[in-house]
């Protein structure tokens, strides 16, 4: 008996910062066990580098990232679909589980500001990933 594993998508306005810091601890909490994918509907030229330094102090690089535009196969794909106020652009299909997440924009803010937007977002992905592999 094959199991196919569940595989989830974190979507926010430039892919840089708020679903890079989710697609990360997914990726680092799930050990393989979730497929994890992650887009901008108006993706950035790089990953924010607060971003990048809050969760290196986490223990988990996400400096080989980049943002990618977010695609109809990418949703899709995937049987979880995260958004993070991107609003309208993030297409919709029906059968796939939807959530929402309201967090504030690291974009342009310093890593002071980033951690805790990192530690509810930790939080948050821990909760979705018990979810996923109940």
């Amino acid at each position: 008996m094959s199991e196919t594993k569940p595989s989830v998508i974190f979507v926010c306005v430039h892919n840089a910062g708020r679903s890079q810091m989710a697609a990360g601890y997914m990726t680092h909490l799930s050990q393989g066990r979730v497929e994890v994918r992650s887009a901008g509907s108006m993706p950035a030229d790089q990953i924010n580098p607060a971003a990048v330094e809050a969760m290196l102090e986490e223990g988990i690089d996400i400096r080989k990232e980049q943002p990618k535009v977010l695609t109809p196969e990418a949703v899709q794909a995937s049987d979880a679909v995260i958004t993070m106020g991107c609003g309208d652009a993030c297409p919709y299909y029906p059968g796939k589980r939807y959530e929402d997440w309201k967090l504030e924009d690291p974009a342009g803010q310093g890593v002071e500001a980033v951690r805790p937007i990192r530690d509810d977002i930790r939080g948050r992905v821990e909760a979705l990933l018990a979810d996923l592999l109940a």
